[in-house]
């Protein structure tokens, strides 16, 4: 059970009663989620948090809505999913150039390698992720209880989002970007280790 589960069905619920379909609420979604970008590449921190959170919570509307209104469509979950799979990491590195707007600038070296690492252990964690699903027919995160726990506080959006709030509420956004781009090799080292488990088991 979310914290966010009640307000969600309050929100759907609204959107029933005035004919908002679940496209429309992802498109609302998707304009806060470039909303988000800009004012992190800003460095304007509080305002981008805002939309992303905000986005985030719709995310999880437009897919109860579609469920009770039975409306869902290919085009909508394309499109859903397709949002949720590419732009976390976008903004992680409009947060990144926002550092220097915000007074915080990292070295060229120290970016770069931040850069690299998030998006390099990202897509590896995704392909590891696909191995383990056509090798052995189930998803990775549903095979033991640790995998399942460890679903919920791995490098995606919304964990690492309440990193990036945390160390922003402090006035240090640049350790939130540091612990999230360390925390993205850690996932990856555990899917990794889970990986050869399974093959050891298998």
């Amino acid at each position: 059970f979310s914290i966010t589960e009640v307000p969600a069905m309050v929100v759907t619920k609204l959107c029933v009663k005035f004919g908002f379909s679940p496209n429309a609420v992802t498109w609302v979604g998707a304009a806060l989620m470039m909303a988000a970008l800009y004012f992190f590449w800003q460095g304007q921190y509080g305002i981008g948090l805002l939309c992303g959170w905000i986005m985030t919570f719709l995310d999880t509307v437009d897919g109860k809505l579609a469920r009770v209104t039975f409306t869902s469509s290919s085009f909508g979950n394309i499109l859903d999913h397709g949002i949720d799979l590419i732009h976390p990491h976008f903004w992680y590195l409009a947060w990144a150039i926002g550092l220097a707007a915000y007074g915080l600038p990292l070295s060229e070296a120290l970016y770069d390698t931040v850069i690299w690492t998030i998006f390099g252990s990202y897509i590896a964690g995704r392909l590891v992720e696909g191995y383990f699903m056509r090798r052995f027919g189930f998803h990775i995160h549903v095979w033991r209880k640790f995998d399942s726990f460890f679903r919920l506080i791995l490098a995606r959006r919304n964990p690492n989002m309440i990193v990036l709030t945390l160390f922003w509420a402090l006035g240090r956004p640049d350790i939130g970007l540091l612990l999230i781009t360390a925390w993205h090799v850690v996932t990856l080292a555990v899917h990794i280790v889970q990986s050869i488990q399974a093959e050891i088991g298998h």
